[in-house]
């Protein structure tokens, strides 16, 4: 299918050919008739990746003070890396349309095949001819509006929850401030709802055009426009002045923040709908009391995974008015014609003239408010599905081994740990072949499959774990996949790499363990990499047989989540602890030379904090401590082992240094950190190829497995677990 992205390094703007997403649980797949450009949002993301990496910079401080706690922690080479690689990725555009339903998902079936639905979400709705839309995103187009009229659906639900917020009443006078598309759709509902408007915009069309719509009067913000709107409150208001003040504008300029306490009343509310500066004055402010609120985006439910994704939903006598629930709004008004949105589109161009039309809207040659872009009408059978879910680079391979002595290898998940440290060293590895990478987001196959060269894109896993060319399937999703994705990929016969965690129940590692024993396929490797690290086992050969007597010390300064983090969803993912912490335990597990037979858990002051104790079957005992709640700069880990006279620090993969007799001796990373996937990937690969032992036994990855979940287990019984 085509769609159209950006590369925000480069700015570069064009229509890709890209897999059509796979129908998934919990929504339908669309077919796009109408998808709406916003002149706003759009254009201001359009802008900023065409800057320089110092105005990048400059537009994005928040991401800049990430980037420096990373090479503060991390150091400056790693970071680089995972900069570089958010950037030199497409990334998609887009989010409110109008089209088909093709495809009805499990837990959608309110839905049906052959449905005009309007949808939302700038990661569902994009413009693309087909996209997967969860069901609290989708919103079915009554009868009698067009579809090019229910494509302004998402951005109408944005101007509904910004007058929501302000909470209007009959009779009240409110101020637009930019009369762009959210502005001009901001006075129609506030012209519905019997609100007074006036409005202010530098552009003269759009002035005409909200009067057009009902407003009172419109000018620019200059010093004559500025005396006709005040004659005009006057008149309206007696002299009081506007209740309320919406910021529908955006740029660099406090012109509009200024501007809205010079119109508002004593005690009016300031509502923030569009992205400008707000930079208050005080006093004014003060003088006035004013109340500023802000409109976050489509409403309840915008950015809670739980809503948008999950389909949960709030009960209706708690949160009347949801994201799905103001785009239904939106659509009646448009079918009791009580909203019209005709007169704001300003074009419809086909979507293979997108990169022209964005084109003309950044030069100023295309003057809109709305700008459709239109796509090729469905077949007459509505039941049809894509042919374009998976994309290849050449012909077909034949099925089973390749002949050139290289492992074939599938990737199921692309994400960034896996762009990141896994799939640049398998691509520059002459002993591996990338033939197939599955995501469930077609730019994310796309960029995959430009970046490191599989031959092969899709966005099923099915279409990767049913792939009779490969040799190894890898397994790189979100964690409550890993266990089920496991047991169907050893069923292939395959060689399975899995990050980690393996399992995050013991009903599920159970689970895999019996696949194992039903099948014979016993070719399973977990992501456990820090064993492999250079510099760690250079200070395990340096620190000598002692290891496995060795009391030990691991310090990981895991840092807070970011609030969006989808480790926040614990009831689906599981613990923070159980997702990271098998890294740790196997490191233990290593260092001692035996497997972990008892677990005690002990919580911090943080949520996410535990101080684990973990008794080894040789009677070695190591202690790792997991803290959130420190410094984001501090080094994010450190190991210390003492035995036989002997002592050793790792110093978060950069530096160690052991210590022996009446001196000591340091080594040093040259070329940043390197936690061990290179070589680790290496073995696999070895390993596979060879048919020779796995790098770590079966054995220890269901050990260090099951210490890991019993971590859980002790922290609510309050008494040590017993690994069995």
């Amino acid at each position: 299918m085509k769609q159209i992205a950006q590369n925000y390094k480069s700015g570069e703007l064009t229509v890709l050919d890209v897999p059509a997403p796979a129908c998934r649980p919990g929504g339908v797949l669309v077919q796009s008739l109408f998808s709406l450009i916003s002149t706003g949002t759009e254009m201001m993301k359009l802008a900023e990746a065409k800057m320089s990496m110092v105005g990048k910079a400059r537009a994005r401080p928040d991401q800049v003070r990430k980037v420096l706690d990373t090479v503060a922690q991390q150091g400056a080479v790693e970071t680089y890396k995972k900069v570089m690689n958010r950037l030199d990725s497409y990334t998609p555009l887009g989010y409110s349309l109008c089209g088909v339903v093709t495809e009805v998902g499990k837990d959608a079936e309110e839905f049906r095949v052959g449905q005009l639905v309007a949808a939302a979400g700038n990661e569902y709705a994009l413009h693309a001819e087909y996209n997967w839309v969860p069901v609290n995103l989708c919103a079915a187009v009554p009868r009698g509006v067009p579809p090019e009229h229910a494509a302004f659906s998402t951005v109408g639900a944005i101007a509904m929850h910004g007058v929501r917020r302000a909470e209007t009443q009959l009779g009240d006078t409110a101020c637009v401030i930019g009369l762009g598309l959210i502005g001009q759709l901001v006075v129609r509902l506030l012209v519905a709802s019997g609100v007074r408007v006036v409005g202010l915009d530098v552009i003269e069309e759009r002035c005409r055009l909200a009067e057009q719509a009902g407003a009172v009067r419109c000018a620019a913000p200059d010093d004559e426009g500025m005396a006709a709107i005040q004659a005009s409150l006057d008149e309206i208001t007696g002299g009081r002045g506007a209740d309320h003040v919406f910021l529908a504008a955006g740029g660099s300029s406090n012109a509009p923040v200024e501007t809205a306490v010079r119109l508002a009343r004593d005690r009016a509310r300031v509502v923030d709908i569009g992205k400008t500066r707000l930079d208050l004055p005080w006093n004014a402010y003060y003088d006035k009391e004013l109340e500023v609120r802000f409109s976050r985006s489509y409403g309840p439910g915008r950015y809670d995974e739980r809503y948008e994704l999950d389909g949960v939903d709030y009960p209706v006598g708690y949160v009347r008015w949801t994201e799905r629930r103001n785009l239904e709004c939106f659509l009646d008004l448009i079918a009791r014609k009580e909203i019209e949105v005709g007169t704001l589109v300003s074009g419809t161009f086909p979507l293979e003239s997108a990169s022209t039309v964005y084109a003309d809207l950044a030069s100023g040659a295309l003057k809109a408010v709305g700008v459709l872009l239109r796509y090729p009408a469905p077949p007459a059978d509505s039941t049809a599905k894509p042919v374009t879910s998976m994309l290849r680079a050449g012909p077909a391979p034949a099925p089973g081994r390749r002949g050139d002595g290289r492992l074939a290898i599938g990737f199921i998940g692309a994400g960034n740990y896996a762009s990141a440290a896994l799939l640049p060293g398998l691509a520059g590895s002459p002993n591996a072949h990338l033939a197939h990478v599955a995501t469930t987001r077609s730019l994310s196959a796309f960029n995959a499959q430009r970046r490191f060269g599989f031959t092969t894109a899709s966005t099923s896993a099915e279409a990767v774990l049913e792939d009779e060319t490969l040799d190894a399937i890898f397994i790189v999703t979100r964690h409550h996949t890993h266990a089920d994705l496991v047991c169907r990929a050893l069923r292939t016969g395959k060689a399975v790499f899995v990050e980690k965690p393996l399992a995050l129940t013991h009903e599920e590692l159970d689970r895999v363990v019996e696949v194992i024993a039903e099948t014979g396929n016993d070719r399973l490797m977990v992501g456990f990499n820090r064993r492999f690290a250079p510099l760690l086992t250079e200070m395990k050969s340096q620190f000598g047989p002692a290891c496995s007597s060795a009391v030990t010390r691991y310090l990981v300064s895991a840092g807070p989540l970011a609030a969006d983090s989808w480790y926040r969803n614990e009831a689906l993912e599981g613990s923070r602890f159980t997702g990271e912490g098998g890294h740790f335990i196997d490191t233990l597990s290593w260092w001692t030379e035996s497997l972990p037979e008892e677990i005690y858990a002990v919580p911090g002051p943080e949520k996410d904090d535990v101080q684990v104790t973990v008794r080894f079957q040789n009677g070695s005992s190591g202690v790792i401590t997991y803290a959130t709640a420190g410094n984001v700069r501090f080094p994010k880990e450190t190991f210390d082992a003492a035995a036989g006279g002997r002592s050793a620090r790792l110093d978060n993969f950069r530096k160690v240094t052991v210590w022996a007799g009446r001196g000591h001796r340091t080594s040093r990373t040259r070329g940043g950190q390197d936690k061990g996937q290179r070589a680790e990937l290496s073995e696999f690969v070895q390993a596979s190829l060879s048919r020779g032992p796995m790098p770590i036994p079966l054995e220890s990855l269901v050990a260090v497995t099951r210490a890991t979940i019993a971590v859980g287990g002790s922290l609510s019984s309050r008494r040590p677990e017993r690994v069995t």
